[in-house]
């Protein structure tokens, strides 16, 4: 069986027993299809330790269009998929090289970035409220840090899906995995400002306001995208004057890191984020520092102090 064969095969076995998301699907499929663009067409009896070995290499001294050479986390990746893929051929009976076989890259920890209370309140100051796209904006910035939702998340939500009243609502994140969002009276507020403001009657929570207008039966012609969020919350920061790296994913650090410093347990946290794994939470232990020097000081005395 042939290489990219097998491929197929794989990706159905991932959306039909697997049930992965369709973005998931793309992903693996091009994290895969990687291997052959580096080794041609090759069989699935052709892989082996060596292959991979140069294969790595290969994938260490590529570029990208925003990067001269791609992240240890982005090559582990695209061996993260490989593994998966071997570990189903074993399953099928299909002669290739053993997961085992592939070790993964060590990678730093990544340095978690989050904004205080005084850069939050900046940036949700920057939207041009008396326009459409601003009160659309200062919602989605409301509501990014309230809730805590994966930027991806937020933009699949339509206006059905959350209820301004109850202040709470279900969203379905990665791994098909449902999880209740709650969200601050503020949040809430601010979306209900915006819906007030809506004439029209296209089903997503926060749509587009330039761009093309084609007609789209599904109703989500409209949609706001990802990137479209992402440049947005960028433009504001810098408008600001936030000179970090702001993106969504810095007020999803922000609110598990405001969720921490007050007091909530680590587990709370994890299951508001929608970690399958608590170590992947434990990147936000960091806030406890202030807590143990505030420990220190009112528990250990100096030898002075206690004469």
């Amino acid at each position: 069986m042939t290489y990219e064969q097998a491929i197929g095969n794989f990706l159905e076995y991932l959306e039909l027993e697997q049930n992965r998301s369709l973005k998931t699907i793309q992903n693996y499929k091009h994290y895969l299809t990687r291997l052959s663009d580096f080794a041609g067409e090759i069989k699935l009896a052709d892989i082996d330790v060596e292959m991979i070995r140069k294969w790595r290499l290969w994938l260490n001294r590529l570029g990208t269009n925003t990067s001269d050479e791609l992240s240890k986390m982005t090559q582990n990746y695209h061996l993260i998929a490989l593994r998966s893929f071997l570990r189903f051929c074993a399953k099928r009976g299909l002669p290739a090289l053993s997961a085992d076989k592939i070790e993964l890259a060590r990678t730093s920890r990544p340095q978690v970035t989050f904004l205080n209370p005084e850069e939050l309140a900046r940036l949700a100051a920057q939207p041009n409220l008396s326009s459409m796209v601003g009160a659309r904006d200062r919602a989605i910035v409301e509501l990014l840090f309230s809730s805590g939702l994966r930027v991806s998340e937020l933009v699949g939500l339509d206006r059905e899906h959350i209820n301004l009243s109850r202040r709470e609502f279900m969203v379905r994140g990665k791994g098909q995995k449902d999880r209740p969002i709650f969200i601050s009276p503020e949040a809430a507020d601010w979306i209900k400002q915006y819906l007030d403001k809506r004439q029209d009657n296209s089903k997503p929570l926060f749509i587009r306001y330039s761009g093309s207008k084609k007609v789209d039966l599904s109703g989500n012609y409209s949609r706001l995208t990802a990137r479209s969020v992402q440049r947005m919350v960028a433009r504001y920061a810098n408008l600001a004057g936030i000179t970090k790296h702001v993106s969504p994913h810095t007020l999803r650090h922000s609110f598990a890191t405001d969720l921490l410093m007050n007091g909530a347990d680590l587990r709370s946290v994890q299951a508001m984020l929608g970690h399958s794994n608590i170590a992947t939470t434990q990147i936000y232990t960091h806030v406890t520092d202030p807590h143990l020097k505030a420990v220190h000081e009112k528990f250990h005395r100096s030898k002075e102090s206690k004469n």
